[in-house]
C-alpha cells in the first residue's frame, strides 16, 4: 500500500479524532503516503499532524453537491495513482470523489444512499452503543491490515504537533501585546452546537478574574471563531474590562490556535473542537459538558479533567434546553471549576 488519501470530517473535533486511524495505517504500512482532502477550516489539524504528507484544500460547502468542483477534484487526484481512500464523513457527497477518481479501494462506514461508492463498508454502531470517535476511525483500519490488526477497543488517544511557523507567529502576536508566555490561560467560550453546550459568560468572567487575582502573571487569552467574538466581549465586560483579559476570537488563525493552547498553563473550554485540541497537546484542561455525553466525545487525555452533572436530564443533546433552566452548565460554579483548575498537573 504505496498512497493512501483520507477524505476528512467536517468538525474540527472529528477531524483531531481521525489521528489515531493515521497513525495506525503508519504502523500497518510504514512506507505508505498519506494524503488528506480537507475543507480549509479542518486543514491545519492535518498540517498538525506528522503522519500526514500532504494536505489537499477544497472549499466543500455544507449540504452543497458542488458536482463541478468534486469532477475536478476527482480528476486531480486520479494522477496520484492511490491505492485506497477512507471516506471518514458518512455523507453521500463525501463518498463520490474517491468513486470518480477510481481509487480500487474506498473504505468507510454505511452511510446515506452509498452502495457502491463505498465498496468495503462497515455497520455504523447503534446510538446505544457507540464507542468513542477515536475508535470508531480507528476500526476502519482493520478493513486493509491483514495480520497487523489493530486493536480499535484499546484507548486511542489523539496527539498533534506544533508547527515552527505557527510557534513563531503567536509569538510575535503575543509580544505584541506585551504578554509573557509563562502564565497564559486559555478559555474558550464557544461550542458551534449551540447554547447547551456553552457555559455562562458570566462564569467565564467570574473564573477570569479569579485566575488573574491568584496569580500575578496570569494573562486570561479568550479563543474561538468570529462568531464567538461577542461571547468574549461579554465576557471582558462583565469582568470589568480586567486588563489582563484579552478577546482573540476570530483574530487568531486555527493553526496559531493550536500553538496558543500548547504553550497554555492550563485550558478550559466547553465540548468543543479546541477542547479536543488541548487534549491532542497534552496540556492540562477542564472540559466543561452540558447536554452532551463526555462517555463518546471525552477529551482523550490524563491531563484532562471533565466536569459533569449528570443531571437525570442529561445528556438530551437539544441545541435549546427542553426545560429551560439549563441547569447542567449554569450549576457549575467557577469556584468549582478554579478548584480543580489548581489541582491539575
Amino acid at each position: 500500500m504505496n498512497r493512501i488519501l483520507i477524505i476528512a470530517p467536517n468538525w474540527i473535533g472529528d477531524a483531531v479524532m481521525s489521528q489515531p486511524l493515521l497513525a495506525a495505517l503508519k504502523v500497518i504500512y510504514p512506507q505508505s503516503q498519506i494524503d488528506v482532502l480537507a475543507s480549509p477550516w479542518v486543514a491545519p489539524i492535518y498540517r498538525a499532524c506528522t503522519e500526514v504528507h500532504q494536505v489537499i484544500e477544497a472549499r466543500l460547502e455544507h449540504k452543497q453537491l458542488q458536482w463541478g468542483l468534486r469532477k475536478q477534484l476527482a480528476r486531480q487526484l486520479e494522477l496520484n495513482q492511490y491505492d485506497a481512500c477512507f471516506v471518514l464523513p458518512n455523507s453521500f457527497k463525501s463518498a463520490l470523489i474517491p468513486w470518480l477518481a477510481n481509487i480500487p479501494l474506498r473504505i468507510g462506514y454505511r452511510g446515506e444512499m452509498r452502495f457502491g461508492l463505498i465498496n468495503f463498508a462497515l455497520d455504523n454502531p447503534s446510538k446505544t452503543n457507540r464507542p468513542p470517535m477515536a475508535n470508531h476511525y480507528l476500526a476502519l483500519c482493520n478493513v486493509i491490515s491483514h495480520s497487523k490488526e489493530i486493536d480499535s477497543d484499546q484507548s486511542a488517544d489523539p496527539q498533534l504537533n506544533i508547527s515552527t511557523i505557527a510557534k513563531q507567529s503567536v509569538s510575535n502576536k503575543l509580544q505584541a501585546a506585551a504578554i509573557e508566555n509563562k502564565s497564559i490561560y486559555v478559555l474558550c467560550p464557544g461550542a458551534e452546537y449551540g447554547v447547551t453546550k456553552r457555559w455562562p459568560t458570566e462564569h467565564f468572567a467570574t473564573l477570569a478574574q479569579q485566575l488573574i487575582t491568584n496569580n500575578a502573571d496570569a494573562h486570561v487569552i479568550l479563543l474561538g471563531s468570529k462568531g464567538d467574538y461577542t461571547l468574549g466581549e461579554g465576557i471582558r465586560a462583565q469582568a470589568n474590562d480586567a486588563p489582563k483579559i484579552y478577546n482573540w476570537c476570530g483574530d487568531t488563525s486555527l493553526d496559531e490556535a493550536i500553538a496558543l493552547i500548547g504553550m497554555s498553563k492550563a485550558l478550559v473550554s466547553n465540548d468543543s473542537g479546541l477542547m479536543h485540541i488541548g487534549a491532542a497537546l497534552k496540556v492540562p484542561q477542564v472540559a466543561i459538558f452540558g447536554s452532551s455525553d463526555p462517555h463518546h466525545t471525552p477529551p482523550l487525555s490524563a491531563k484532562a479533567k471533565v466536569i459533569y452533572l449528570n443531571l437525570p436530564c442529561s445528556p438530551c443533546h437539544k441545541r435549546e434546553c427542553p426545560l429551560g433552566h439549563l441547569k447542567c452548565l449554569k450549576d457549575i460554579s467557577p469556584e468549582n471549576v478554579f478548584e480543580v483548575i489548581q489541582n491539575l498537573h
